[in-house]
Protein backbone atom coordinates (compact mmCIF):
# COMPACT_ATOMS: atom_id res chain seq x y z
CA UNK A 1 0.00 0.00 0.00
CA UNK A 2 2.91 2.67 0.84
CA UNK A 3 4.47 1.95 -2.52
CA UNK A 4 1.11 2.55 -4.17
CA UNK A 5 0.74 5.62 -2.15
CA UNK A 6 4.65 6.77 -3.03
CA UNK A 7 3.70 5.49 -6.75
CA UNK A 8 0.69 7.62 -6.84
CA UNK A 9 2.29 10.93 -5.30
CA UNK A 10 4.87 10.46 -7.64
CA UNK A 11 2.44 10.28 -10.98
CA UNK A 12 0.66 13.37 -9.31
CA UNK A 13 3.61 15.12 -8.98
CA UNK A 14 4.97 14.99 -11.98
CA UNK A 15 1.23 15.50 -13.98
CA UNK A 16 1.20 18.54 -12.11
CA UNK A 17 4.70 19.60 -12.93
CA UNK A 18 3.72 19.23 -16.56
CA UNK A 19 0.69 21.05 -16.15
CA UNK A 20 2.46 24.10 -14.71
CA UNK A 21 5.12 23.58 -17.46
CA UNK A 22 2.34 23.50 -20.30
CA UNK A 23 0.82 26.62 -18.09
CA UNK A 24 3.85 28.63 -18.65
CA UNK A 25 4.44 27.66 -21.57
CA UNK A 26 0.78 29.11 -22.74
CA UNK A 27 1.31 32.70 -20.96
CA UNK A 28 2.09 35.11 -23.58
CA UNK A 29 5.61 36.56 -23.24
CA UNK A 30 6.02 40.40 -22.89
CA UNK A 31 4.68 42.39 -25.62
CA UNK A 32 7.79 45.32 -25.34
CA UNK A 33 6.41 48.88 -26.31
CA UNK A 34 8.29 51.82 -28.34
CA UNK A 35 6.94 55.44 -28.94
CA UNK A 36 8.55 57.04 -31.92
CA UNK A 37 8.45 60.70 -31.96
CA UNK A 38 9.80 62.42 -34.96
CA UNK A 39 8.99 65.58 -36.94
CA UNK A 40 9.04 63.69 -40.04
CA UNK A 41 5.75 63.00 -42.19
CA UNK A 42 5.84 58.83 -41.97
CA UNK A 43 8.54 56.00 -42.21
CA UNK A 44 11.75 56.45 -44.28
CA UNK A 45 14.69 54.55 -44.92
CA UNK A 46 16.03 55.17 -41.09
CA UNK A 47 12.94 54.02 -38.98
CA UNK A 48 13.15 50.84 -41.82
CA UNK A 49 16.65 50.29 -40.32
CA UNK A 50 15.80 50.64 -36.84
CA UNK A 51 12.88 48.19 -37.28
CA UNK A 52 15.22 45.29 -39.20
CA UNK A 53 18.33 45.57 -36.38
CA UNK A 54 15.34 45.39 -33.44
CA UNK A 55 13.54 41.95 -35.25
CA UNK A 56 17.71 40.61 -35.46
CA UNK A 57 17.73 41.07 -31.94
CA UNK A 58 14.36 39.43 -31.42
CA UNK A 59 12.23 41.59 -31.11
CA UNK A 60 9.25 41.28 -34.09
CA UNK A 61 6.04 43.60 -34.24
CA UNK A 62 3.23 41.48 -33.61
CA UNK A 63 4.74 39.01 -31.16
CA UNK A 64 6.87 40.37 -28.71
CA UNK A 65 6.69 44.21 -29.69
CA UNK A 66 4.66 46.96 -31.01
CA UNK A 67 5.30 50.44 -31.72
CA UNK A 68 3.76 53.23 -31.20
CA UNK A 69 4.35 56.38 -34.51
CA UNK A 70 3.58 59.82 -34.01
CA UNK A 71 5.07 62.29 -37.02
CA UNK A 72 4.42 65.80 -36.73
CA UNK A 73 4.73 65.86 -40.70
CA UNK A 74 6.56 69.55 -39.64
CA UNK A 75 4.17 71.13 -37.37
CA UNK A 76 6.49 70.76 -33.86
CA UNK A 77 4.03 72.72 -32.40
CA UNK A 78 2.15 69.11 -32.04
CA UNK A 79 5.28 67.92 -30.15
CA UNK A 80 4.81 68.20 -26.22
CA UNK A 81 0.92 66.81 -26.85
CA UNK A 82 2.22 63.84 -28.71
CA UNK A 83 5.29 63.28 -26.30
CA UNK A 84 2.77 63.57 -23.27
CA UNK A 85 0.47 60.83 -25.06
CA UNK A 86 2.81 58.21 -25.37
CA UNK A 87 4.00 58.61 -21.98
CA UNK A 88 0.23 58.05 -20.78
CA UNK A 89 0.02 55.07 -23.00
CA UNK A 90 2.86 53.89 -20.77
CA UNK A 91 5.43 52.79 -23.16
CA UNK A 92 8.39 51.13 -22.16
CA UNK A 93 11.11 53.45 -24.27
CA UNK A 94 10.75 56.36 -26.36
CA UNK A 95 13.00 56.78 -29.23
CA UNK A 96 13.28 60.07 -31.04
CA UNK A 97 14.59 61.82 -34.37
CA UNK A 98 16.38 64.87 -33.96
CA UNK A 99 16.53 67.48 -31.54
CA UNK A 100 13.36 68.96 -30.96
CA UNK A 101 11.05 65.50 -30.59
CA UNK A 102 14.51 64.66 -27.96
CA UNK A 103 14.08 68.03 -26.30
CA UNK A 104 9.48 66.99 -25.93
CA UNK A 105 10.12 63.83 -24.74
CA UNK A 106 12.64 64.63 -22.21
CA UNK A 107 10.41 67.22 -20.89
CA UNK A 108 7.54 64.96 -20.55
CA UNK A 109 8.73 62.13 -18.59
CA UNK A 110 12.08 62.18 -16.36
CA UNK A 111 11.51 57.90 -15.93
CA UNK A 112 10.57 56.35 -19.41
CA UNK A 113 14.10 55.71 -20.99
CA UNK A 114 14.37 58.24 -24.21
CA UNK A 115 16.74 57.24 -27.16
CA UNK A 116 17.40 59.67 -29.57
CA UNK A 117 18.45 57.87 -32.62
CA UNK A 118 19.83 61.34 -34.19
CA UNK A 119 20.47 64.21 -32.19
CA UNK A 120 22.92 67.09 -34.06
CA UNK A 121 24.36 68.17 -30.37
CA UNK A 122 23.03 66.69 -27.35
CA UNK A 123 25.95 68.70 -24.59
CA UNK A 124 25.35 71.89 -26.81
CA UNK A 125 21.47 71.72 -26.61
CA UNK A 126 21.00 70.60 -23.00
CA UNK A 127 19.74 67.27 -23.27
CA UNK A 128 22.41 65.58 -21.72
CA UNK A 129 25.50 66.49 -19.31
CA UNK A 130 28.37 64.41 -21.20
CA UNK A 131 28.60 62.56 -24.46
CA UNK A 132 30.51 59.65 -21.54
CA UNK A 133 28.25 60.34 -18.57
CA UNK A 134 24.48 61.48 -20.35
CA UNK A 135 22.94 61.19 -17.02
CA UNK A 136 19.10 61.50 -16.43
CA UNK A 137 16.89 59.02 -18.84
CA UNK A 138 18.35 60.38 -22.32
CA UNK A 139 21.15 58.72 -24.34
CA UNK A 140 21.54 57.92 -27.76
CA UNK A 141 23.68 58.55 -31.06
CA UNK A 142 24.85 62.42 -32.22
CA UNK A 143 25.08 63.31 -35.91
CA UNK A 144 28.12 65.16 -35.07
CA UNK A 145 26.80 67.43 -37.49
CA UNK A 146 28.42 71.19 -36.19
CA UNK A 147 31.81 69.46 -35.94
CA UNK A 148 31.95 68.35 -39.84
CA UNK A 149 30.69 72.24 -41.05
CA UNK A 150 34.39 72.74 -42.07
CA UNK A 151 34.84 69.58 -43.90
CA UNK A 152 31.52 70.20 -46.08
CA UNK A 153 32.35 73.59 -47.05
CA UNK A 154 35.99 72.70 -47.90
CA UNK A 155 34.54 69.92 -50.16
CA UNK A 156 31.61 71.97 -51.26
CA UNK A 157 34.51 74.93 -52.44
CA UNK A 158 36.56 72.49 -54.70
CA UNK A 159 33.94 72.60 -57.13
CA UNK A 160 34.70 76.64 -57.13
CA UNK A 161 37.66 77.56 -55.47
CA UNK A 162 37.38 81.24 -56.23
CA UNK A 163 33.50 81.64 -54.48
CA UNK A 164 33.54 84.35 -51.50
CA UNK A 165 29.92 84.03 -50.82
CA UNK A 166 28.52 80.68 -49.07
CA UNK A 167 24.75 81.15 -47.76
CA UNK A 168 22.76 78.40 -45.23
CA UNK A 169 19.72 77.62 -45.41
CA UNK A 170 18.68 76.68 -41.92
CA UNK A 171 15.34 75.80 -39.65
CA UNK A 172 14.30 78.42 -37.90
CA UNK A 173 13.40 77.29 -33.78
CA UNK A 174 15.28 73.86 -33.82
CA UNK A 175 17.97 73.97 -31.02
CA UNK A 176 20.82 72.72 -32.92
CA UNK A 177 20.39 75.54 -35.05
CA UNK A 178 22.20 78.39 -33.03
CA UNK A 179 25.00 75.87 -32.49
CA UNK A 180 25.41 75.58 -36.37
CA UNK A 181 25.49 79.39 -37.07
CA UNK A 182 27.92 79.64 -34.92
CA UNK A 183 29.97 77.15 -36.28
CA UNK A 184 29.42 78.33 -39.94
CA UNK A 185 30.35 81.88 -39.16
CA UNK A 186 33.59 80.71 -37.43
CA UNK A 187 34.57 78.82 -40.16
CA UNK A 188 33.33 81.06 -42.92
CA UNK A 189 35.71 83.38 -40.95
CA UNK A 190 39.01 81.58 -41.17
CA UNK A 191 38.41 80.32 -45.03
CA UNK A 192 37.42 84.42 -46.22
CA UNK A 193 33.85 83.70 -47.14
CA UNK A 194 31.07 86.17 -46.66
CA UNK A 195 28.10 84.21 -45.11
CA UNK A 196 24.34 84.45 -45.90
CA UNK A 197 21.90 82.98 -43.57
CA UNK A 198 17.88 82.31 -44.05
CA UNK A 199 16.45 80.45 -41.64
CA UNK A 200 12.72 78.88 -42.56
CA UNK A 201 10.43 76.70 -40.78
CA UNK A 202 7.54 76.64 -43.14
CA UNK A 203 7.22 75.68 -47.27
CA UNK A 204 5.59 78.87 -48.20
CA UNK A 205 9.00 80.96 -47.08
CA UNK A 206 11.53 78.38 -49.20
CA UNK A 207 10.96 80.60 -52.18
CA UNK A 208 11.23 84.04 -50.70
CA UNK A 209 14.28 82.50 -49.02
CA UNK A 210 16.35 81.80 -51.91
CA UNK A 211 15.25 84.33 -54.05
CA UNK A 212 16.94 86.61 -50.72
CA UNK A 213 20.27 84.21 -50.87
CA UNK A 214 20.35 84.70 -54.90
CA UNK A 215 20.28 88.47 -54.12
CA UNK A 216 22.99 88.57 -51.45
CA UNK A 217 24.87 87.16 -54.43
CA UNK A 218 25.94 83.97 -52.77
CA UNK A 219 27.59 81.33 -55.20
CA UNK A 220 27.43 77.91 -52.67
CA UNK A 221 24.61 76.80 -50.48
CA UNK A 222 25.01 74.63 -46.94
CA UNK A 223 21.29 73.00 -46.18
CA UNK A 224 21.16 72.03 -42.79
CA UNK A 225 19.59 68.35 -42.48
CA UNK A 226 16.31 68.24 -39.85
CA UNK A 227 13.00 66.84 -40.54
CA UNK A 228 11.96 70.06 -42.40
CA UNK A 229 14.39 69.63 -45.29
CA UNK A 230 14.25 65.93 -45.47
CA UNK A 231 10.53 66.31 -45.98
CA UNK A 232 10.90 68.93 -48.20
CA UNK A 233 13.82 67.60 -49.90
CA UNK A 234 12.67 67.49 -53.71
CA UNK A 235 11.66 71.19 -53.48
CA UNK A 236 14.56 72.32 -52.07
CA UNK A 237 16.95 70.61 -54.48
CA UNK A 238 14.63 72.21 -57.48
CA UNK A 239 15.03 75.58 -56.11
CA UNK A 240 18.80 75.05 -55.81
CA UNK A 241 18.98 73.62 -59.54
CA UNK A 242 16.62 76.95 -60.70
CA UNK A 243 18.51 79.03 -58.78
CA UNK A 244 22.10 77.62 -59.97
CA UNK A 245 23.90 77.39 -56.47
CA UNK A 246 25.91 74.08 -55.88
CA UNK A 247 24.51 72.93 -52.32
CA UNK A 248 25.95 70.77 -50.06
CA UNK A 249 23.36 68.47 -48.12
CA UNK A 250 24.45 66.17 -45.43
CA UNK A 251 22.82 62.72 -46.96
CA UNK A 252 22.11 60.61 -49.58
CA UNK A 253 18.68 60.94 -49.87
CA UNK A 254 19.32 64.64 -51.47
CA UNK A 255 21.65 63.65 -54.10
CA UNK A 256 19.07 61.10 -55.44
CA UNK A 257 16.94 64.05 -55.71
CA UNK A 258 19.08 66.16 -57.91
CA UNK A 259 21.17 67.71 -55.44
CA UNK A 260 24.84 68.32 -55.40
CA UNK A 261 26.59 66.73 -52.99
CA UNK A 262 25.80 65.28 -49.32
CA UNK A 263 28.72 64.34 -46.70
CA UNK A 264 27.45 62.79 -43.83
CA UNK A 265 27.06 60.21 -41.50
CA UNK A 266 25.55 57.10 -42.61
CA UNK A 267 22.06 57.78 -41.08
CA UNK A 268 20.77 53.97 -41.13
CA UNK A 269 23.73 52.84 -39.50
CA UNK A 270 22.75 55.11 -36.65
CA UNK A 271 19.25 53.73 -36.39
CA UNK A 272 20.55 50.44 -36.71
CA UNK A 273 23.02 51.23 -33.42
CA UNK A 274 19.88 52.72 -31.91
CA UNK A 275 18.18 49.79 -31.90
CA UNK A 276 21.03 48.22 -29.54
CA UNK A 277 20.61 50.91 -27.17
CA UNK A 278 16.54 49.65 -26.94
CA UNK A 279 17.89 45.54 -26.40
CA UNK A 280 20.50 47.04 -23.69
CA UNK A 281 17.44 48.87 -21.83
CA UNK A 282 15.20 46.25 -22.53
CA UNK A 283 17.70 44.30 -20.32
CA UNK A 284 17.83 46.31 -17.52
CA UNK A 285 20.64 49.07 -18.39
CA UNK A 286 20.13 52.65 -17.39
CA UNK A 287 20.23 55.39 -19.89
CA UNK A 288 22.38 57.77 -17.41
CA UNK A 289 25.05 54.67 -17.97
CA UNK A 290 25.08 54.75 -21.57
CA UNK A 291 27.06 57.00 -23.34
CA UNK A 292 26.39 59.02 -26.20
CA UNK A 293 27.53 57.25 -29.10
CA UNK A 294 28.94 59.40 -32.12
CA UNK A 295 28.97 58.14 -36.12
CA UNK A 296 31.67 55.67 -37.14
CA UNK A 297 30.54 55.17 -40.50
CA UNK A 298 30.16 58.66 -43.17
CA UNK A 299 29.25 58.59 -47.08
CA UNK A 300 29.77 60.96 -49.58
CA UNK A 301 27.79 61.09 -52.71
CA UNK A 302 28.02 63.19 -55.79
CA UNK A 303 25.63 63.64 -58.72
CA UNK A 304 27.92 64.25 -62.17
CA UNK A 305 24.60 64.78 -63.95
CA UNK A 306 23.67 68.01 -60.98
CA UNK A 307 27.15 68.95 -61.76
CA UNK A 308 26.76 69.30 -65.35
CA UNK A 309 24.00 71.16 -65.44
CA UNK A 310 25.32 73.68 -63.05
CA UNK A 311 28.40 73.80 -65.66
CA UNK A 312 30.72 72.32 -63.11
CA UNK A 313 33.28 69.79 -63.40
CA UNK A 314 33.18 67.22 -60.35
CA UNK A 315 37.13 67.89 -59.45
CA UNK A 316 39.03 64.54 -59.17
CA UNK A 317 39.80 64.53 -55.82
CA UNK A 318 36.12 64.59 -54.90
CA UNK A 319 35.51 61.52 -56.91
CA UNK A 320 38.15 59.50 -55.74
CA UNK A 321 36.94 59.57 -52.09
CA UNK A 322 33.14 59.24 -53.25
CA UNK A 323 31.02 56.12 -51.64
CA UNK A 324 29.01 56.82 -55.27
CA UNK A 325 29.07 58.67 -57.83
CA UNK A 326 25.50 59.34 -59.49
CA UNK A 327 25.26 59.70 -63.22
Amino acid sequence: MTNRRVFINSLAAGVLAAAVDRARAQQPAKVWRIGFLSSLSGPTAYTDALRDQLRSLGYVEGRNLAIEYRWTAGADERLPAMATELVQLKVDIIVTHSGLPSAAAKAATSTIPIVSAATGDPVGTGLVASLARPGGNLTGLSLLSNDLTGKRIELLREFAPKATRVAVLAMKGTPGTPLLLDQLRTVAKQMGLTLTVQEVNEVRALAGAFAAIQRAGAQLLIVQMVPFTVDNSKLIVDLAGRHRLPAMFEARRFVDEGGLISFGPNMSDLFRRAARYVDLIFKGARPADLPVEQPTKFEMFVNQKTARALGLTVPQSVLLRADEVIN
